[in-house]
């Protein structure tokens, strides 16, 4: 029969038409009250009909592996060694990769040497260029740029609110393996362990050296 499959869309759109006033009978106020946390029950297995999330009194969580404008990585400001030290070794690879070319780096010099140091001065991004590609991540080679999870970034002042420099871009190593715990650990087993990559290879040649010593 022609029409069979629109009149059996149109009575699907229907039953959760009706069952969304049913649901709200049921529930009454309690549904959508904020003193209740009745969020869980209407995005769950068992709610009937459509349903609204009250943004942004309420907000769906994110995938972990959901990727918006990048950040840095950098050491607790309490780390024993080198407190809020920079991941980041400015070595451009993100910037190479980036396809609307919307990172900017500064590579800090010694000031007496004039010699570079492998860690940047200034970083910029532009988030209203930034696409979310993830490949700046992808390629770093030292885990310091990841992916963030805050999606909230509109503003009125588009001119400098929206381009992001290094203060505003560094975050802690607690922020990444609290928004991404199993991808965290999954890269600190193979840099073979929580630190930097550099930290990592300094400690083992250190422990290399002392067993060699211990040996003699």
């Amino acid at each position: 029969m022609y029409g069979k499959g629109i009149m059996r869309g149109l009575s699907v759109t229907l039953k959760h038409f009706f069952q969304t006033y049913v649901d709200d009978l049921r529930y009454g106020w309690r549904k959508y009250s904020p003193k209740e946390d009745n969020f869980e029950m209407r995005q769950g297995m068992a709610a009937q009909g459509a349903f609204t999330v009250q943004y942004p009194d309420e907000k769906l969580a994110v995938p972990e592996r959901f990727r918006f404008v990048p950040f840095l990585v950098v050491n607790e400001d309490d780390h024993p060694e080198a407190p809020g030290k920079d991941w980041c070794t400015s070595c451009g690879i993100c910037a190479k990769v980036c396809p609307p070319q919307c990172i900017w780096i500064v590579r800090s010099e010694d000031p007496n040497t004039g010699r570079p140091i492998p860690e940047p001065e200034a970083f910029f991004i532009d988030i209203d260029i930034c696409m979310n590609c993830g490949f700046c991540a992808e390629f770093c080679p030292f885990d310091a740029i990841k992916m963030d999870h805050d999606y909230e970034l509109a503003s009125y002042d588009r001119t400098t609110s929206h381009i992001h420099d290094k203060d505003h871009l560094s975050k802690p190593t607690s922020y990444w393996n609290r928004i991404a715990p199993t991808r965290a650990a999954e890269e600190a087993e193979a840099r073979g362990g929580w630190e930097h990559i550099d930290v990592i290879k300094e400690r083992k040649k250190a422990e290399k050296a002392a067993a060699k010593a211990a040996k003699k």
